[in-house]
């Protein structure tokens, strides 16, 4: 996708920053296409087509450095863009802490950008009606019968897109990414027998169009609607929640976060000091997978083209690493890792790995929690409230439908008391999160 003249267009502005007085530089381009048809009770409602091309530039000049970006690649543009860049970056205070990685730390695998098997020939062979064919073939027939609801609408979306990514520093670094992507989702609204409306989603992506299982996308999404049909608040107090896949990393983040260097360097973490610490509870295992083939997601360097690896990021509770970039090391005094978490898998608990129906079982009776609606957390502290949607369940069966309640505690507590970690993952998202049980959860309801 990127170009042999594009890519020559890169190599020339590394040599303009040179010639400025770089000691050090990268160069990162970016190019990326995406095609959007969205449809409306299975009719054909909005197509987009969108192109984007950048190249960004980080200059590490007598101990001051900057980073810009622009979309103008011609070559005459690119030597006054980086002379510019140049003088704006001399204008700024030394930041002795910025500095290129360490070579030995770089990728050297990425050469084709093909490596991790992400991009599907299949892309180029697309057109205006195969396209359409995609966005339309599976939409719920508006007219179906049903019975104690009406289908009000359906809103489909079908996209796929391609991007490349060079990645080249003045310490010979040359790394490349690729990968396409397909996607498509659902969103239901019905209406039930007593006037009441409620609407769910469904959606799922794979990076080849073969691969993409989306028949079964509009359905799924009608029967979430439907079971959530006269949805209400019950009483509060502490309950076992379970958290379905479909939102569980909703819970990870904010852990995932306070690992990160840059929450770390501002004192902004609930995970200060915790580096070789039993924090959580043992039956926590979560590791990075960053090298996982046909996944999107998967990449074998950072922004920084530090080569990724695979790592323990916490093991039986303990937390075993911190997302530490060049500069945040040269800050702090850790050791240096990679930017940021890649591929991040959840290990089931007990390790045979558990249905989300096998969990309800196990735990009786409580809230699963399938939907969250706004609310915050204090990445200082650990302290969140989040709205939640769901079902009560009994003896290990979904009953009631569950709206306008609202969870509280702080997640150091909450990952303290992890029951399960299912087998269910959904290998579409971009966290590899399961179904999760967690006891004495405080939920504020009627």
């Amino acid at each position: 996708m990127i170009s042999k003249q594009e890519l020559e267009l890169a190599r020339k502005t590394l040599d303009f920053a040179k010639a400025e007085g770089a000691q050090a530089c990268r160069v990162v381009l970016n190019k990326s296409e995406s095609n959007i048809l969205d449809s409306l009770c299975g009719e054909l409602d909005k197509i987009s087509h969108c192109l984007d091309r950048s190249l960004s530039l980080s200059l590490f000049i007598d101990g001051k450095y900057a980073s810009f970006s622009t979309n103008r690649l011609e070559e005459k543009e690119l030597a006054d863009f980086t002379k510019s860049c140049a003088a704006i970056t001399r204008m700024l205070e030394q930041d002795p802490c910025r500095k290129l990685p360490e070579r030995e730390r770089c990728c050297e695998e990425a050469q084709s950008g093909l490596e991790l098997e992400l991009y599907d020939p299949e892309y180029e062979t697309l057109d205006e009606q195969k396209r359409k064919s995609l966005a339309l073939q599976y939409c719920l027939d508006m007219k179906q019968r049903t019975e104690g609801y009406r289908i009000i609408s359906e809103e489909g979306e079908y996209c796929d897109s391609e991007f490349d990514s060079i990645s080249l520093d003045s310490q010979g670094l040359f790394c490349r990414h690729r990968e396409t992507s397909f996607e498509y989702a659902s969103e239901v609204t019905v209406e039930g027998e007593d006037g009441t409306k409620s609407s769910s989603y469904w959606w799922t992506s794979s990076s080849r169009l073969k691969e993409l299982a989306y028949k079964e996308i509009g359905q799924i999404a009608l029967r979430r609607a439907v079971s959530s049909l006269g949805a209400g608040s019950i009483k509060g107090g502490k309950y076992r929640m379970v958290v379905d896949s479909n939102v569980a990393s909703k819970l990870l983040t904010p852990l995932l976060n306070a690992l990160n260097g840059f929450s770390l360097q501002q004192n902004n973490s609930f995970l200060m000091d915790s580096l070789g610490q039993k924090v959580f509870s043992e039956k926590m295992n979560l590791v990075d997978r960053p090298h996982i083939k046909g996944e999107s997601g998967s990449r074998l360097f950072d922004s920084e083209g530090v080569r990724t690896k695979d790592m323990d990021i916490i093991r039986n509770g303990i937390v075993n690493t911190y997302f530490i970039n060049t500069y945040i090391a040269e800050k702090t005094g850790f050791e240096p890792t990679v930017e940021d978490s890649t591929r991040v898998q959840l290990l089931p608990y007990p390790e045979q790995g558990l249905s989300l129906e096998e969990i309800l079982q196990r735990c009786g009776e409580g809230i699963l929690v399938s939907g969250f609606n706004g609310g915050n957390s204090n990445s200082a502290t650990g302290d969140f409230s989040y709205g939640v949607e769901g079902f009560e369940f009994k003896d290990g069966k979904i009953g009631k439908p569950v709206s306008g309640m609202l969870i509280t505690g702080n997640f150091i507590d909450l990952w303290k008391h992890l029951l399960y970690a299912g087998a269910d993952y959904r290998p579409c998202m971009s966290k590899l999160i399961p179904s999760l049980a967690f006891e004495d959860v405080s939920f504020s309801g009627e």
